[in-house]
């Protein structure tokens, strides 16, 4: 366990989940590709907490037994054509996340995210927010050999900000994120606020820290 008391010389994000709340915009192109094959819609409660697992977990809730029926690699394709051409219709950043990073960016305390979205649509994606314009690092689910959760894109980040990965923050709100910053020696924090249902309990990820929405990482600063 990390220092609590130790301030982050540089912060980490995760992206869906985390930074932004992409689920209304995974889940639309979702249930387009189930009208297209006549199948029922997934409701918002259903997918939202689905939404950090991509297209994957998002086409498995969708279709479930039915998916075996189906070339599931064709069926990705046909998800992700259609989520690129509608990215940011419903996609905002949660509800403090700009105050944070405004706050980081006017300490001087370098921030990057690390994502497991494909490197293409991370970037149609960012140019959007303008709160992300400070961001130094971007790495992408397939920008190297690995992904979470191993630990190398996050110390590949740390890396590129020049900062020791133990005195690094990674904030992400899957299992995923926090066996990665474990593995990275980095500070891990979990954002229930985040895509996060009672049956991924959250509490036995062993996070540094948990918190309930971006502010709360204010107090740390």
């Amino acid at each position: 366990m990390h220092n609590m008391l130790d301030k982050p010389k540089g912060v980490l994000f995760d992206l869906d989940g985390t930074l932004l709340d992409t689920a209304r915009d995974l889940g639309n192109a979702l249930n387009w590709v189930l009208q297209q094959h006549k199948m029922p819609s997934c409701a918002f409660s259903v997918y939202r907490n689905i939404a950090s697992d991509g297209s994957q977990g998002l086409l498995e809730i969708g279709f479930g037994d039915r998916l075996a029926d189906y070339d599931v690699e064709s069926l990705k394709a046909l998800f992700l054509e259609r989520y690129e051409k509608e990215i940011c219709v419903d996609t905002v950043s949660f509800n403090g996340i700009k105050e944070l990073l405004a706050r980081l960016d006017k300490d001087n305390i370098p921030w990057g995210i690390v994502t497991n979205k494909p490197q293409w649509l991370t970037e149609l994606l960012l140019p959007h927010f303008d709160e992300f314009a400070q961001c130094q690092v971007v790495i992408s689910g397939d920008t190297l050999e690995k992904r979470k959760p191993h630990p190398l894109p996050l110390i590949h980040a740390a890396n590129a900000m020049n900062i020791d990965p133990a005195d690094c923050w990674y904030i992400g709100d899957a299992k995923r994120d926090i066996d990665a910053a474990k593995a990275a020696n980095m500070f891990s924090v979990a954002a229930n606020y985040g895509y996060i249902g009672p049956e991924h309990r959250s509490d036995s990820w062993n996070a540094d820290l948990y918190i309930d929405q971006p502010q709360a990482i204010l107090a740390h600063l």
